[in-house]
Parts: structure tokens; C-alpha cells; sequence
């Protein structure tokens, strides 16, 4: 494992990948500890912070192109920040099954599943754990 890929890497990149990593242990104490808290509020809010800082950063990062700069992975950062706004809107109206279901749906399908694709040949995340 090495970070130089990382830490050579444009500073749009720095910022989403960083970002991206410290929503994972923001995630595990998210799902370990009690819900309705003010210290699950208080997660949950670094976590909306920083899942936003992600999906933000993604827009000057364009690696792969498919219609002029853009590519999925902007679609995906659309899609994230629309359910980022959904699920604070139905925690604060009491929704709590709405907030659930879209922190899930972010938490696997944004954070996990866009993470795994990092980690395919060619990809910076994978440079940076297997050190090619």
C-alpha cells in the first residue's frame, strides 16, 4: 500500500477520496450505535456533510467521459445529493422508515457500491492499495 498515487493526485481527487474514507468509520458507528441520539444527530449530520463534499467534489473530477466532461459517476452525485435532501427532509418531518431507507440506499449504493469500482485495475484506489 501506498498514498503517493493519492497524494500526487489533483486536489479535486484528495478531497473526494478523503472525504469518501472518512465516511467509513463515520458509517460504522452510524449503524453500531443507538438511533435518535444526539450523538446519532450529530454523526448523521458529518456524515450528510461529508457524503455532500463527495458528491460536490466528484463534478471536477472527470476521468470518464461519456457525454462531454460528465460521465456516471456524475449522475450518481446528482442522484446522492437529491437523497441526501429527501432523507433529511423526512427525518425532520418524523419519517423516520423514509430517513432509513434513503441513508441505507446512500450508504450501499453510493459509498459502498461507487467505492468498489475505485478498486478495479486502472483506478487510483487501486495504486493506491496494491502499490502498482
Amino acid at each position: 500500500m501506498t498514498l503517493t498515487p493519492l497524494l500526487t493526485a489533483p486536489v479535486a481527487i484528495q478531497i473526494h477520496a478523503f472525504a469518501a474514507l472518512t465516511l467509513i468509520p463515520l458509517t460504522i458507528a452510524q449503524f453500531a450505535l443507538p438511533r435518535g441520539t444526539h450523538l446519532h444527530r450529530w454523526i448523521g449530520w458529518s456524515w450528510v456533510g461529508l457524503m455532500s463534499l463527495v458528491a460536490l467534489s466528484s463534478f471536477w473530477i472527470q476521468d470518464i467521459r461519456l457525454v462531454g466532461g460528465f460521465g456516471p459517476i456524475h449522475l450518481l452525485s446528482i442522484v446522492t445529493l437529491g437523497t441526501l435532501c429527501l432523507a433529511i427532509y423526512a427525518a425532520r418531518r418524523g419519517q423516520i422508515s423514509s430517513h432509513r431507507q434513503a441513508m441505507i440506499w446512500l450508504t450501499y449504493g453510493a459509498l459502498v457500491g461507487a467505492g468498489v469500482f475505485t478498486l478495479l485495475p486502472g483506478r487510483l484506489m487501486n495504486a493506491v492499495l496494491l502499490g502498482l
